[in-house]
């Protein structure tokens, strides 16, 4: 590393792009942010999983095929190398595929931007290539762990053996929240590596203010997700139907769509039921600051950005005692952790509509994070790293 200087080389499969404009925009921000900082240079490499031809030329892919192999976005370089994945199978190999295919890329780059290190946004498949890569490369790697990455991957062998394998490896690992950090120890990482690291947020931009018009009578409330069922998209529409003088926004697009359009005709809720798709998160202040409550009765997270998100613009929230949830929602004033239960939670949406929270209590519970700090806080992790070699 020269002197005073910096240089990262971010690794993440899950990182916006032209035909995803939202897909990991948490993952850029934090990147553009640690690229901010003075003495630091930062590239990306953000892979695109392909299956091989003729199954490529499938139109599901047509907009991961059209993704430039490289390009600037918000001021940031990004890579986008190809690899192979074998669609419903082979999950087990991907790690090592993708480090194949990307490890000439990675070369070629290191000659024109000699990069001290890896930083891996997620355990899988991201953290097992890095591993593969560093060695490959002679450079020190660390990890971050988001949530489903452990809670999901990480216990599914042989898999779980890789995540291991690569954590042990790392020089050190970041963990999103307390909660996520004891279930990677509970899975027999080293917890001595692991470090929290809270997410950032804007909160010139996230503001009780923000409100957007959703041209509706009554209580609003909003989940956000992408529609699957491990967001519990399915339990928020059963507690509709308790609370009758509400409406229920569902920001996201996923394969339950359907599956909820029908749930809420037969729930008999479907005309207090708003499916929005996917919103720009430019949106996402206007929304939120206009719901009564967030109801998100997720099965797990490591902490969601949503929850402090909505915190930020004096919105109550209803979720899951799940991951970190209780590091966010950390006051009456902030919401309810409830069982995954339709009753329960429409029991505590009822609770705080009945007696609204001073918007500025609400805020306050997400006024600790920062995504100033969040850099600050990489950036030192980063560079305590090399100080190991």
């Amino acid at each position: 590393m020269r002197a005073g200087m910096l240089r990262v080389l971010t690794l993440a499969t899950l990182f916006p792009d032209g035909f995803r404009p939202t897909f990991g925009g948490f993952v850029e921000r934090q990147t553009r942010e640690l690229a901010a900082l003075p003495g630091v240079e930062v590239e990306v490499v953000a892979p695109v999983g392909l299956p091989v031809r003729p199954l490529s030329l499938h139109p599901h892919y047509s907009g991961l095929r059209r993704l430039p192999g490289r390009e600037t976005r918000n001021g940031l370089a990004v890579h986008r190398p190809r690899y192979r994945v074998w669609p419903g199978a082979g999950k087990a190999g991907r790690a090592r595929a993708m480090a194949e295919a990307l490890l000439p890329v990675l070369r070629d780059i290191r000659r024109r931007f000699p990069f001290d290190l890896i930083d891996a946004e997620f355990f899988w498949p991201d953290g097992p290539a890095a591993m593969h890569l560093a060695e490959a490369l002679g450079v020190p790697f660390s990890i971050k762990a988001r949530g489903s990455d452990i809670t999901f991957w990480g216990t599914r062998p042989p898999i779980a053996a890789q995540i291991a394998a690569a954590a042990e490896a790392a020089g050190g690992l970041l963990s999103v929240s307390a909660a996520l950090r004891r279930d990677m120890i509970a899975l027999g990482l080293p917890g001595e590596k692991i470090r929290i690291h809270y997410t950032g947020i804007d909160l010139d931009r996230f503001r009780p203010d923000a409100k957007t018009a959703l041209g509706v009578e009554g209580p609003a409330l909003i989940t956000v997700g992408n529609l699957i069922p491990r967001k519990g998209q399915n339990l928020a529409l059963a507690a509709l139907a308790l609370i009758p003088e509400a409406t229920l926004f569902l920001v996201g697009g996923g394969p339950d769509r359907g599956r909820l359009e029908a749930l809420a005709r037969t729930a008999g809720v479907a005309s207090r039921v708003r499916f929005l798709g996917i919103q720009p998160h430019d949106a996402m202040p206007g929304l939120l600051a206009a719901a009564d409550v967030l109801v998100l009765p997720t099965a797990s997270e490591g902490l969601a950005n949503v929850w402090v998100e909505a915190l930020a613009c004096g919105t109550p929230v209803v979720t899951s005692d799940v991951g970190g949830a209780r590091e966010a929602i950390d006051r009456p004033e902030a919401g309810r952790l409830v069982p995954r239960e339709p009753a329960a939670i429409a029991a505590a949406v009822r609770e705080l509509l009945a007696a609204p929270a001073d918007p500025a209590a609400v805020r306050a519970a997400a006024e600790r994070f920062s995504w100033t700090r969040n850099a600050a806080e990489l950036r030192d992790h980063l560079a305590s790293l090399l100080r190991q070699k």
